[in-house]
């Protein structure tokens, strides 16, 4: 299944990220959803829901952002723009 390949890729980059920042969490992940990805805001929610549970992304709250450029490069994508982290040890 394309969608879950594709999320299965951003809880990917988002795990390196947070262990490149010193482990924790994300608490909140921004997103850009391309235009042919065939994922609407509702359902990519529920599946990152589903799919981000017992990982450093669960929990977190989601910003996303859908392209309707069917033109745009990276239209079949779905692209993380920004993470905010809740590392471990931090004041």
């Amino acid at each position: 299944m394309h969608e879950l390949a594709l999320i299965n890729n951003l809880l990917a980059k988002i795990d390196s990220v947070v262990k490149s920042n010193g482990g924790g969490r994300a608490v909140a992940v921004g997103v850009w959803l391309g235009a042919l990805s065939h994922l609407s805001k509702d359902r990519f929610a529920d599946y990152f829901e589903m799919f981000s549970r017992g990982t450093v992304a669960e929990g977190a709250w989601l910003d996303i952002e859908l392209s309707e450029d069917m033109d745009d490069p990276n239209a079949q994508q779905v692209l993380l723009k920004n993470i905010e982290l809740e590392v471990e040890g931090a004041p």
